[in-house]
């Protein structure tokens, strides 16, 4: 189910909401212009979130400092219980992840379906 899209003529984030998870697909240039765009559908759809929030940038084509920024904040501020997790492959925004060490800070998946996968690992071995 489609929620939400917030976009400017270059940028967008579109917003599934899929059995408790959230995932935002960016696409476009995540810069200090666009960031705000993505919190601002990051901040929508927390609540939604129960399991996941998955922040797919896979249409990412340019990866700055301010969009880390809101992703380090997303991954900060979501509820307990709900896993957070990005998908990034590439030059444009894995391995920019991987310089700052943010890979060490979230998961970092090749693909959404990997992502998703791992949100049921991760609440399954909450419980072991």
């Amino acid at each position: 189910m489609s929620v939400a899209e917030n976009s400017t003529d270059s940028f967008r984030v579109d917003t599934e909401l899929q059995n408790g998870a959230a995932i935002l697909t960016v696409v476009g240039e995540l810069d200090l212009a666009t960031a705000p765009i993505l919190q601002d559908a990051v901040d929508a759809v927390r609540g939604e979130a129960t399991e996941a929030l998955v922040v797919d940038l896979t249409g990412v084509e340019f990866l700055a400092s301010a969009g880390m920024t809101v992703l380090v904040q997303s991954h900060q501020s979501v509820p307990d219980g709900v896993v957070f997790s990005v998908v990034a492959t590439g030059a444009a925004t894995a391995r920019p992840l991987q310089l700052v060490g943010l890979d060490e800070t979230f998961p970092i998946h090749a693909s959404r379906q990997d992502a998703l996968a791992a949100t049921g690992d991760a609440r399954r071995s909450d419980f072991a």
